[in-house]
C-alpha cells in the first residue's frame, strides 16, 4: 500500500502574528465598489488608510495517508513558510508516494533537492 502526503492549512491567521514581525504596512487605497463604501461608510473614490501584509505565510501540517494499522493516517506539524513554499511543497507532495512513512527531516530533505529551500518563519523571528 502506497503511502500519499498533503498538507493541510491552519494559518496563521491573526494579522497579530504579522504585526509582532513587522511584516505590515500602512497604505492608502481608494474606495473602488460599493460594497467597501457601505463598509466603510465612505464615497467612491474617497481614499483611506489600510494595513497590508507584506509577506505572506502559511503553516499546519503534513498529513500522512495510507499507514497501515491507522485508519485517520498520521501527521506532522508544519510550521510558517512563506506562502509561495508553502505553494510548492503541497504540489510536491501531492505527487509523492512512498512505500515506507519516511521522516519529517527526509522529508523536507528530499523536497528541497528539487526545490528551492523553504523560507521558515523562525528565520524572520531571530
Amino acid at each position: 500500500m502506497a503511502i500519499s502526503y498533503s498538507t493541510n492549512w491552519m494559518g496563521p491567521i491573526s494579522l497579530d502574528w504579522y504585526r509582532e514581525r513587522g511584516l505590515t504596512q500602512q497604505v492608502w487605497k481608494k474606495v473602488e465598489s460599493e460594497f467597501v463604501a457601505n463598509l466603510r461608510k465612505m464615497d467612491i473614490g474617497e481614499s483611506y488608510l489600510a494595513e497590508e501584509i507584506t509577506t505572506h505565510y502559511a503553516g499546519g501540517r503534513i498529513d500522512i495517508r495510507g499507514v497501515p494499522g491507522e485508519p485517520y493516517g498520521l501527521e506532522y506539524s508544519l510550521a510558517p513558510m512563506r506562502a509561495e513554499d508553502w505553494h510548492r511543497l503541497t504540489e510536491w507532495l501531492d505527487t509523492l508516494e512512498t512505500d515506507d512513512i519516511w521522516k519529517f527531516t527526509h522529508l523536507i530533505d528530499m523536497y528541497e533537492k528539487t526545490n528551492p529551500k523553504i523560507q521558515w518563519a523562525e528565520e524572520i523571528d531571530k
